[in-house]
């Protein structure tokens, strides 16, 4: 239960955030938000606020908002249908019903001549009494009814694409932005609270390195020549030199000195490997001024990891192992729950940058893609034709729902091998 709990509240926070970031610099650029969503599917939960629904929905996969203009429009009316209008006072259509009129008494309902919902915003129709065209304005926020469900119409001024270019972009990159914030602070207060873990050692009771006469405190600078600024430099080196001669440079009490000693070795059942230990538990350093840096390389430690994955595609040794869909996050979720509420944290931190990374990456349907779209049209001078961008970013949406469908079973099957 605490490991569901956990990977709950971690996807929603994230997710939230991501969105959140979309829709802040949408709306602070003018442009109208129809939803704000947390998961795919079927609704579970909605209201509405400021011209926004927000809802949150069944599958845990992502989310999104729902910006106007981002795609063809639904409902399309013209010269000739029919249509129930619903006036305000002064005399300006603040509901269009499309179809069901008979559902709505109060509606009066007309033929359409002349119709503009989205630069001049009025519709107009003959007027049965006197035969003359009559045009009536149409109320900036009117709401389009179609099969009982309304939705706000959008004029021009309140599309997406009526934004300058640089707001756009920004209303596009704000989503993984506001994910690389999120990670970088819980990294802040974790480290700030908790602590984080320093090259200054405490060797191990008939350790190797406590033979070789390494003392509490000794900061190690140095594996085999390669510096080690932090303990994971350190911890990685020695990892890969199990049973083998190794020389450490350390610093105590100001004076650098140097000590070789065998490794030990420990086996690691998750990678299949024998890794090489000395015998040593970090001591830890806290407080806010500290943990500033330690924050910022890290979460440039959880970026760049990213791109290492990815570069082993080039050289022949990328696995579907080495990524991860919804089950294997929960796998991971479960492991740093078992940890303790540090880790939980701190995988909370990793799969923020994971989150805003990835959805960088120039692929149709993910932020990036957009992006790309949007640099296209920087360089062209005017945008790719709608038709054109849709069925770009549909396949794309097909083939990021195939990989994750992919992953999935590779997770699954993981579980009973």
């Amino acid at each position: 239960m605490n490991t569901l709990l956990a990977f709950i509240a971690i996807f929603s926070v994230l997710v939230f955030v991501h969105e959140w970031g979309h829709l802040f610099f949408a709306k602070r650029a003018g442009i109208l938000c129809y939803e704000f969503a947390i998961g795919m599917g079927p609704k579970l939960f909605a209201f509405e606020r400021n011209d926004t629904i927000y809802t949150v929905r069944l599958l845990p996969i992502g989310g999104y908002v729902r910006m106007a203009g981002e795609e063809p429009e639904q409902t399309v009316i013209r010269p000739g249908y029919e249509v129930g209008l619903v006036f305000d006072d002064q005399q300006r259509v603040t509901e269009i019903i499309v179809n069901n009129k008979s559902k709505h008494p109060e509606a009066h309902v007309v033929q359409v001549e002349r119709i503009d919902l989205v630069h001049d915003l009025y519709i107009e129709t003959i007027d049965e009494d006197s035969g003359e065209l009559v045009r009536y304005p149409i109320h900036e926020k009117a709401m389009i009814v179609q099969d009982e469900v309304a939705q706000m119409n959008a004029p021009w001024h309140r599309q997406f694409g009526s934004k300058s270019l640089g707001a756009r972009a920004m209303a596009i990159f704000a989503g993984p932005l506001m994910n690389f914030i999120l990670a970088y602070v819980i990294l802040l207060g974790l480290f700030s609270i908790a602590g984080f873990s320093t090259n200054q050692i405490d060797p191990i009771e008939g350790s190797p390195a406590e033979q070789a006469g390494l003392q509490a405190g000794d900061l190690i600078v140095a594996v085999d020549g390669n510096a080690t600024e932090r303990w994971q430099d350190m911890q990685q080196a020695i990892g890969e030199r199990p049973n083998q001669d190794v020389a450490i440079t350390f610093e105590r009490e100001g004076a650098q000195q140097e000590v070789t000693l065998t490794t030990g070795s420990n086996y690691v059942s998750e990678i299949d490997e024998e890794i090489g230990v000395i015998g040593v538990a970090p001591l830890r350093e806290s407080g806010f001024v500290a943990a500033v840096g330690e924050s910022a390389t890290t979460f440039v430690d959880f970026a760049t990891s990213i791109f290492s994955t990815l570069g082993l595609i080039l050289t022949g040794e990328f696995s579907l192992d080495y990524i991860s869909g919804p089950v294997g996050i929960y796998n991971i979720t479960d492991s740093a729950v078992a940890a303790g509420t540090y880790q939980v944290f701190f995988f909370a931190a990793l799969l923020s940058v994971n989150l805003g990374v990835i959805n960088l990456f120039p692929i149709p349907a993910l932020d990036g893609g957009r992006l790309m779209f949007l640099a296209y049209e920087a360089i062209r001078g005017k945008p790719v034709s709608p038709e054109k961008e849709g069925a770009i970013q549909f396949i794309g949406f097909a083939l990021v729902m195939l990989l994750m469908i992919v992953v999935t079973w590779n997770d699954i099957s993981k579980l009973f091998s």
